[in-house]
């Protein structure tokens, strides 16, 4: 009965060590991913903000449409880092 339990414990703190590892590990991802989400959402707001221009530029009637849907977005890559950063780590 003594050898169960002490193999039992021995293999529940080897499995509690993987799990804070692989914890450590996950969450040392988080900074670079987050920062590669803002330098997305930096590079579709350029494009949107182009795109939005030259729909002004020729006189399409649907520019406030277009501008919404960009700058949405944007929003939605920015919100999501932060949202996401914010509940796992």
């Amino acid at each position: 009965m003594s050898v169960t339990a002490t193999t039992t414990w021995a293999q529940t703190g080897k499995g509690l060590q993987g799990i804070n590892d692989a914890t450590s590990m996950v969450t040392s991802y988080f900074e670079p991913v987050t920062q590669l989400i803002f330098a997305v959402g930096a590079i579709t707001g350029l494009v949107g903000g182009i795109k939005t221009f030259q729909k002004f530029s020729s006189g399409d009637p649907d520019v406030g449409k277009t501008a919404a849907a960009w700058f949405g977005s944007c929003i939605f890559l920015i919100v999501s880092a932060t949202v996401l950063r914010s509940f796992f780590l």
